[in-house]
């Protein structure tokens, strides 16, 4: 019995049978695809995406921007950013989780690149969200301690007042002015303590729109190289929302940060044309090279940029925005309600952007 079970799972008719399958699917996917490839449909569905992503990308990371500018100076000012960030951090971890990494695995599973050497061999698209995890580590850790060391250089001396040097001073007004400098001097460390905050979260800001950018190129190329009108035709309205929520969840950081006007309007730009601009570099790729999205080249840059980009999103909102905020804030550790809110928050960016992984 076990020689003929063994001969059953070992036999070559049973492997051919399997191979037989595999390709019969990839035949039938790729027939599925000829019936909807038109050029010329497909090029103006891409024209019209430029512009709808682009208004869609504006809008979305403009609002939690400007909503910012409009409380700020108001006793819910930090309340408000924090729940923000906390809804932006559920957009990022789920873009990264359920959109960008899936597709990475898609592109390297496709049956055109998964029958190469070394491309079977080894889940490449697991190690490289590792490389992307640990060299945005790397980054936060060199940084942090660029900003930590500029701190130190920076903080002021603080006189300690004895005693004795109250009671020898010549007269009553020069022992104010040394308690008097001694509470300057505090003061001006703990503004110091803020200013550190704040370079950290513009640390933060300045990765994750990096990260992003990363994921948004990949999308727009995928979109500009496509000739399927079938594919293109739902995905202009699913890329719509998906850039109004991961345009709310930058948009909360970065208004978070404290930049000046120009920075944050160059950050908002810089999303809001990434996307677009993808589109028109994969349409002029296709125009050079005749590179489709389903050619094994574009499937595995496609694959390991999305693997890096989705690497660097899951540190980021693990790390640097859920439990830097959870664990680490004091306001939300002194408001027992503000922590559920916040928590209520990273659950519907969560759901909101899963929601659109049906679609995109």
């Amino acid at each position: 019995k076990c020689n003929e079970v063994y001969n059953n799972i070992f036999s070559p008719s049973l492997w051919f049978s399997l191979n037989y399958r595999a390709m019969a699917v990839c035949g039938t996917d790729t027939a599925r695809a000829l019936s909807c490839r038109d050029g010329r449909a497909a090029a103006n569905l891409k024209l019209v995406s430029i512009f709808v992503i682009f208004f869609t990308s504006v809008v979305g990371i403009s609002l939690p921007v400007m909503l910012a500018r409009l409380f700020h100076g108001k006793p819910v000012y930090d309340k408000a950013i924090l729940i923000i960030k906390c809804f932006a951090a559920g957009v990022i971890l789920s873009t990264s989780l359920v959109h960008v990494l899936p597709d990475a695995f898609d592109a390297l599973s496709d049956c055109q690149v998964a029958s190469q050497h070394p491309w079977k061999d080894f889940p490449f698209s697991g190690l490289v969200t590792l490389i992307g995890v640990l060299a945005a580590l790397l980054v936060d850790l060199t940084a942090s301690s660029h900003v930590d060391s500029h701190g130190k250089t920076s903080s002021h001396y603080t006189p300690v007042v004895t005693n004795d040097e109250l009671t020898t001073s010549c007269c009553k007004k020069s022992a104010e002015s040394i308690v008097e400098s001694g509470a300057l001097a505090s003061s001006d460390d703990h503004r110091l303590a803020e200013e550190v905050v704040k370079m950290k979260q513009r640390l933060v800001s300045q990765v994750l729109e990096i990260g992003i950018i990363f994921h948004s190129v990949i999308i727009g190329v995928t979109m500009g190289m496509s000739q399927n009108q079938c594919t293109i035709r739902p995905l202009i309205a699913a890329l719509a929302f998906h850039q109004i929520f991961e345009g709310m969840g930058l948009g909360g950081c970065i208004a978070q940060a404290g930049f000046n006007f120009v920075t944050t309007a160059y950050m908002c730009f810089m999303f809001s044309v990434t996307t677009p601009m993808g589109i028109v570099l994969g349409m002029i790729i296709f125009s050079l090279t005749g590179y489709d999205d389903n050619n094994p080249n574009a499937l595995i840059l496609e694959g390991l940029l999305g693997s890096l980009s989705a690497g660097v999103l899951i540190y980021m909102g693990l790390v640097d925005l859920i439990a830097l905020d959870f664990f680490h804030n004091k306001l939300m550790s002194s408001h027992s309600w503000l922590k559920k809110a916040s928590y209520i928050a990273l659950v519907l960016g969560s759901t909101s952007m899963s929601i659109l992984a049906l679609w995109a």
